[in-house]
């Protein structure tokens, strides 16, 4: 008897196992901070959903082990709250762009810009990896398919811990805890 395999289901068999192996290898968590600079212009103006945007040397500092794609995790800006946020790695080929950016969008609506502010946030998932588009409305869906990943993602126990992190902390609050002390 020959047995022939269902093409569709190998290939969703690879695209699950070539997605396994990414996550597998990422070092995550990656904490990250810097400062707030002005970015291409297009996430609140043309996609309606803003983004923060790190200066090239911390998208340069990024380590090997970070690929192109999309993650989640949690943002504050300056000693503020903590949100959770969406972030895009890389060189998004919708726009061809030349240079490799990090844009986050945090879910929460502030009411100004905060350019100049430090943003600080940790990913801790992975969503997918970078892909182009064949049209603006195809990219905001996606994007909007991304925010709902991520919301979904950050409301598991596992991935509330990160939210408490003390790389969030104030430095001065840090400072003045006293170390715990360990038994025996």
């Amino acid at each position: 008897m020959t047995r022939f395999l269902n093409p569709h289901r190998c290939s969703v068999f690879i695209r699950q196992l070539t997605t396994y192996d990414v996550k597998m290898k990422m070092p995550l968590p990656y904490f990250c901070r810097g400062e707030v600079v002005k970015g291409f212009g297009r996430g609140s103006k043309e996609l309606g959903i803003p983004t923060a945007n790190y200066p090239e040397d911390v998208v340069d500092s990024l380590p090997e082990g970070i690929t192109t794609g999309v993650y989640y995790g949690w943002a504050c800006v300056d000693d503020g709250d903590i949100h959770k946020m969406v972030m895009s790695v890389g060189w998004n080929p919708f726009y061809k762009n030349e240079k490799k950016s990090m844009e986050t969008h945090i879910l929460h609506d502030y009411q100004a810009d905060f350019y100049g502010s430090t943003l600080s946030l940790v990913m801790i998932g992975y969503i997918r990896g970078e892909k182009n588009f064949n049209s603006l409305d195809e990219l905001i869906q996606a994007i909007k398919s991304d925010i709902a990943e991520a919301n979904a993602q950050l409301e598991k126990p596992e991935n509330q811990q990160f939210k408490q992190s003390n790389f969030f902390k104030p430095k001065q609050i840090i400072n003045a805890q006293k170390p715990e002390s360990h038994h025996l």
